[in-house]
């Protein structure tokens, strides 16, 4: 016979919450609450990373079949769901007060939920940068605070060991399918650049528009003069985003790369009725939304912890609620999606296409 709690594994979920000792009656109702939301946030990450590797596995084909883009936007979904499930959570961990929680907080030292393995799983999955990292605040890499106290491997480091060895990132294959988009013709760097060099264009003419606008509500010339400064500064910014000029360092084959992207991108976002463009536009809109819910859960977390312990020392040897603030402000994949916002043109500033044929629906005879 099956039953619920055969299938839930109800009883062996609820053995889980006695902490280091295993013993839950030795704890407090506030430190069992304690483990509980963050047993909760360890599900949530598990179903997150299944959801982003799915995604990640259908960009990895080439190509990449118009047909399931609405799976991969399913799993985008899902994920903007439950990272805004998660959020409320801190509600319950400040029902804790300051005094509550310093009953127990000092036991964790030098524990810390930096080392939740399945965070940096999605972080890496998602593909951040090193670089970008914040130092937690007492080693030299963010894997060696996932070793154990002794310093020696740990479950948490193998399972992030092996993250970093599973293939690219969803970031890079996102890319790469980006690269491949037909852009008012062949997917070549020719065609993208044809592109671009037309919504600069666009771009300009739109700038003229606004400024005459502005002209004609009585600034006064030094308003006018820092105005026209402001719009040269974006037209300016607008042409080395799509040439890939803001970015030094890179070489010809990467900067050409980060062109077609960039090319697609505004491609998408422009001509998004047209019903051939409507899924991968949808798939970029919910990778927005899942990097935005990301940063939404990382900016409320930094507000809980500051109101439980305001701004001391975190329990792993981080500067705590700065360490939190730091990462999300920092803590950007996408930005060329984000950045593309600032460029995009009205409807009827859009450089008309030749090809427009091209993208709507194939009906076979």
């Amino acid at each position: 016979m099956r039953n619920y709690w055969d299938y839930i594994k109800t009883e062996e979920l609820l053995t889980l919450q006695g902490g280091f000792e295993n013993d839950e009656s030795k704890l407090s109702n506030d430190e069992v609450a304690f483990i509980v939301v963050h047993q909760v946030y360890e599900l949530w990450f598990k179903l997150i990373l299944r959801e982003l590797v799915t995604a990640r596995d259908l960009f990895r084909q080439n190509p990449v079949p118009d047909i399931q883009l609405a799976n991969a936007a399913r799993s985008l979904r899902r994920i903007v769901v439950l990272f805004e499930q998660a959020v409320p959570h801190f509600r319950v961990m400040e029902t804790l007060t300051t005094r509550d929680y310093l009953d127990f907080r000092d036991r964790l030292i030098p524990a810390s939920g930096f080392q939740s393995a399945q965070m940096r799983e999605i972080e890496i999955l998602l593909g951040l940068e090193d670089d970008l990292r914040v130092p937690l605040g007492r080693e030299g890499s963010y894997m060696a605070a996932l070793k154990s106290a002794d310093g020696s491997a740990s479950p948490a480091l193998a399972r992030v060991e092996q993250r970093r060895n599973d293939g690219p990132s969803f970031k890079a294959v996102l890319y790469e399918w980006l690269s491949r988009t037909p852009i008012d013709g062949p997917a070549t760097l020719e065609s993208a650049d044809r592109f671009a060099t037309a919504f600069i264009e666009g771009h300009r003419l739109e700038i003229k528009r606004r400024l005459e606008l502005a002209k004609n509500n009585a600034l006064t010339p030094e308003d006018i003069t820092r105005l026209e400064q402001r719009y040269m500064n974006e037209i300016a910014q607008a042409e080395r985003f799509m040439r890939a000029e803001d970015e030094p360092g890179l070489d010809d084959e990467a900067r050409a790369f980060r062109r077609r992207v960039r090319a697609a991108i505004v491609f998408l976002e422009s001509y998004r009725e047209l019903p051939r463009l409507a899924w991968p536009r949808e798939v970029i809109d919910l990778v927005i939304a899942v990097e935005q819910q990301m940063l939404i859960w990382r900016q409320r977390h930094a507000r809980m912890v500051e109101r439980v312990i305001g701004r001391r020392t975190g329990t792993g040897g981080s500067a705590g609620v700065d360490y939190l603030d730091q990462t999300a402000l920092r803590y950007r994949v996408f930005n060329d999606l984000w950045a593309v916002r600032t460029i995009l043109l009205r409807k009827p500033s859009v450089p008309v296409i030749e090809h427009e044929e091209e993208y709507h629906f194939r009906v076979e005879d």
